[in-house]
């Protein structure tokens, strides 16, 4: 990179953003995103996903030199690929937990939290949609006969609807009836509703990870397609949208690609904004 030259930071969600349908990352992008990183400038994973998850993609995309970090857990993580260090963590309390645990089985509906190394869930749950969720993010899971044996507050909660929305919805006006202003909870996708402490979002990590770097706001670029990403779109210096994202991301996008997550989205942004 000349000296001129400011550093940029990508901050790329994964699902239905840098990787495709098939969770595969496209050779446009891992070709476009090669460059990015030779060039000087940084990507940083910034996803939903657990750290565990997380640090397989990192490895794969061969983001785990010096400077490389990522954002996981929705911005309860801030980590150092490098140096393989937790940088933020922000958790749960335990008492909230367990409230959210025994209101899903009051109403039947899978509900599933992270250790350091694995997905939990408690005894009843859904095998079949623990199954499908761990197959996806390449994770293991452990089933607990209680939730209220877990001693370590987790970063965030997770449910699951694979047929309905609603039944998300209603649980997520119950979470903001109970909880008041202490519990945020977004889709990250149609069928999945995540839960966090207030104000933690990929927007605040966004920010809080641009400073560590010393990347001032306006060379911060996002990409993203969900209602989680909505907050990474607003914070950075340039929000784009995947055309492929549901209408309030794009609506609130500063771009819109014309390429989707199937076909080198990403390598369309690196292209326009980044090594431009």
């Amino acid at each position: 990179m000349s000296a001129h030259t400011e550093t940029k930071a990508l901050f790329l969600d994964l699902d239905n953003t840098l990787l495709n349908d098939r969770k595969e990352i496209t050779e446009g992008n891992r070709r476009a995103i090669e460059a990015m990183l030779a060039a000087g400038h940084k990507v940083i994973i910034t996803t939903g996903r657990p750290l565990v998850s997380a640090r397989i993609q990192a490895q794969r995309l061969g983001l785990t030199g010096p400077g490389c970090c990522l954002i996981a857990y929705n911005g309860c993580i801030l980590y150092d690929t490098f140096a393989e260090r937790v940088l933020f963590r922000d958790a749960l309390s335990l008492e909230d937990t367990y409230a959210l645990f025994d209101e899903a089985r009051r109403r039947g509906m899978h509900i599933q939290t992270y250790d350091e190394t694995c997905c939990l869930a408690q005894e009843g749950a859904d095998l079949p949609s623990l199954e499908r969720y761990c197959g996806s993010i390449l994770m293991e899971y452990r089933i607990v006969s209680d939730i209220r044996s877990l001693q370590r507050r987790p970063e965030k909660v997770l449910l699951i609807d694979w047929n309905a929305r609603k039944p998300l919805e209603d649980y997520r006006s119950w979470v903001y009836d109970r909880f008041g202003g202490r519990l945020d909870c977004n889709f990250s996708c149609p069928q999945y509703i995540e839960i966090v402490n207030r104000g933690r979002n990929k927007g605040t990590a966004l920010l809080e990870m641009a400073e560590l770097l010393g990347i001032p706001r306006e060379n911060t670029y996002s990409a993203g397609d969900e209602e989680n990403d909505l907050s990474m779109i607003l914070s950075a210096g340039t929000g784009v949208a995947m055309c492929n994202g549901i209408p309030m991301v794009r609506e609130a996008a500063d771009y819109v690609t014309t390429r989707d997550n199937n076909h080198d989205g990403i390598e369309e942004i690196i292209d326009r904004f980044i090594l431009c």
